[in-house]
């Protein structure tokens, strides 16, 4: 299994919210939700069997840009995701 990060460019329909996202490759989560999906063991292996919503619990600051933690409502598991400047953050403020 690879630790590399792997590329892959997928729409999807937010199982949260039911927002249409356009992915591009680096989006992993909704942008107005900030709900994601416990699919990957490392990013974008689609790998994980879990299968979890991931919710997002905190904003981090980190230098000049901001972090999204998410926790997997199934597993436990916490990830970090970068923001992204289509996020609306004032979901986790």
């Amino acid at each position: 299994m690879s630790e590399q990060f792997k590329r892959t460019k997928e729409d999807f329909i937010c199982e949260r919210c039911g927002a249409e996202v356009k992915g591009d490759g680096y989006t992993n989560h909704c942008p107005r939700c900030l709900y994601s999906k416990h699919v990957d063991v490392y990013p974008g292996d689609r790998a994980e069997e879990c299968g979890g919503l991931m919710v997002p619990i905190k904003l981090e600051k980190k230098q000049d840009s901001f972090v999204i933690v998410h926790q997997c409502e199934r597993c436990g598991e916490e990830r970090s995701v970068k923001a992204r400047p289509e996020d609306d953050l004032s979901v986790l403020i």
